[in-house]
């Protein structure tokens, strides 16, 4: 599989994908990234990313191609964190914990990060769960409401989702923006909120 960053300072730039066994990424296509980011416009120089169920890190490491000024990627799979770890290097970003570090990774279960860790806000939020764990509200309700804490005054959570699905009943402080589907892929733009009646 090629996967690469489109644009900005490491555009071009080809990414590693973990593989082995338990392994099970499931990459966003380039064609829908470029859309993401052209929706997303001049949100992203200087933004604050948090990159949930990261798996290649694609996502993150877009928005610091075109700007962002740190980005966080959570990843439970050890193996999918070191790549992303790998990528991160081959962009031309820095990697660790301290204050001028761009990048920082951590294996661990998005959804216990959330509940977990007292939250900070961020300015962008790419969330790309499994689809078999919020095929349902059970499934779906508790991570938004685990990631509405992160998100800033004015910040967007991107959410990638079946497309079959209806996020028609979405839970309190959360409101779309916009939604777009590319065949079995969902993209839905959320911010703090109430929905109006029209949503």
């Amino acid at each position: 599989m090629n996967l690469r960053i489109v644009a900005g300072s490491a555009g071009g730039r080809r990414l590693k994908v973990p593989k082995g066994r338990g392994v099970e990424i499931r990459p966003t296509q380039d064609r829908i990234k470029q859309a993401i980011f052209s929706a997303l416009g001049n949100r992203v120089p200087e933004a604050r990313v948090l990159d949930l169920f990261a798996g290649t890190g694609a996502l993150g490491l877009e928005a610091l191609s075109r700007g962002a000024t740190r980005a966080l990627f959570v990843e439970q799979n050890r193996t999918a964190c070191q790549c992303i770890t790998e990528n991160i290097a081959l962009c031309g970003f820095t990697v660790g914990v301290g204050a001028e570090d761009q990048g920082r990774v951590l294996s661990q279960d998005a959804l216990d990060f959330l509940r977990r860790t007292p939250p900070t806000p961020y300015d962008l939020v790419f969330a790309d769960p499994p689809y078999d764990k919020t095929k349902s509200d059970t499934g779906l309700h508790p991570l938004f409401a685990a990631i509405t804490p992160w998100l800033g005054t004015d910040g967007i959570l991107v959410w990638e989702y079946f497309s079959g699905q209806s996020l028609d009943h979405l839970p309190p402080g959360l409101r779309i923006l916009l939604q777009r589907r590319y065949g079995e892929t969902g993209i839905c733009f959320l911010t703090p909120g109430t929905p109006s009646a029209s949503e």
